[in-house]
């Protein structure tokens, strides 16, 4: 399956958390992820559009593969391969012994909510602001995800332009727009 998503800035979180409220959406909680990006030790995962990350949220590990992204797309459509483990500094230290080191952290306080197949966050991200994501799985070459998904995002009068660039991207650009 492919993860579709649908990012966007926004000014204020409120009036997308009472949207969601108006459509019935389940709320899932909220928490504070912190998301370790690690780089492989012969290829630039920079380079070749791939992410290896470490997410710590609460007593959850997750360990995430993220392919390149998907051209064919107007959305940010990646392959995305999950793992639950249970010890990650372990998990970090055979990173680091195998020669990986980290590339960037990214702490976000996120807000989980689902409605129907849709996945939605509202994320406060440390250094960068307020987003919002819309994600729903689909098969690659189905352009009928990639509308459902816009079709979501306008009900919940989500309307500022999608951004295709990771939460690590963005990190990273910060970082090289404000070190002197």
């Amino acid at each position: 399956m492919i993860e579709f998503e649908l990012k966007t800035r926004v000014d204020a979180l409120s009036p997308i958390r009472d949207a969601l409220k108006a459509h019935h959406a389940h709320h899932d909680g909220t928490r504070e992820e912190r998301d370790r990006y690690y780089n492989h030790p012969c290829r630039d995962f920079g380079m070749t559009d791939e992410a290896l990350r470490v997410r710590r949220a609460g007593d959850e590990t997750v360990i995430t593969y993220k392919g390149a992204k998907m051209a064919r797309t107007r959305l940010k459509a990646r392959e995305e391969l999950n793992l639950v483990i249970d010890d990650g500094a372990t998990f970090e230290a055979v990173l680091d012994r195998l020669g990986f080191h980290l590339e960037a952290e990214v702490v976000k306080d996120r807000e989980l909510w689902s409605l129907g197949e849709a996945s939605i966050a509202l994320d406060e991200v440390e250094g960068l602001g307020t987003f919002v994501e819309v994600e729903i799985l689909g098969e690659l070459d189905s352009t009928d995800t990639e509308e459902r998904v816009h079709a979501l995002a306008q009900s919940l009068g989500i309307t500022g332009a999608p951004i295709t660039s990771s939460y690590l991207e963005l990190v990273l650009e910060h970082e090289r727009a404000t070190s002197p």
